[in-house]
């Protein structure tokens, strides 16, 4: 069984048991979290497609970690004004482990 959740402003296809990294939650690593927003639920050929959200369906989820992805570079640069700068980005992010579908 699989789904289609929405969490942080993107769609991932999630089944029981699949780790994934989202965008960061408010939540303790270790803590139970619920995804209400349910695009589509499928087992085989059986697909239930929401408008916009599957009613009654849900996704149940375990934190398993908060951190920080690879230090991203940006370089601004202006040729002949001696315009240059410099600045680092690490994007925080959350670590899930998908614990059970229930449509």
């Amino acid at each position: 069984m699989y789904a289609i959740i929405k969490t942080g402003g993107k769609q991932y296809k999630v089944a029981e048991g699949n780790e994934i990294i989202i965008e960061k939650l408010d939540a303790e690593e270790g803590s139970s979290v619920t995804f209400e927003e349910v695009l589509a639920v499928g087992e085989g050929d059986e697909i239930k497609f929401g408008r916009p959200f599957v009613a009654g369906a849900k996704v149940t989820a375990s934190v398993v970690k908060n951190g920080k992805g690879p230090k991203l570079r940006i370089f601004k640069y202006k040729h002949k004004t001696n315009y240059r700068r410099r600045q680092g980005h690490r994007q925080p992010f959350t670590k899930v482990k998908i614990e059970k579908i229930e449509s």
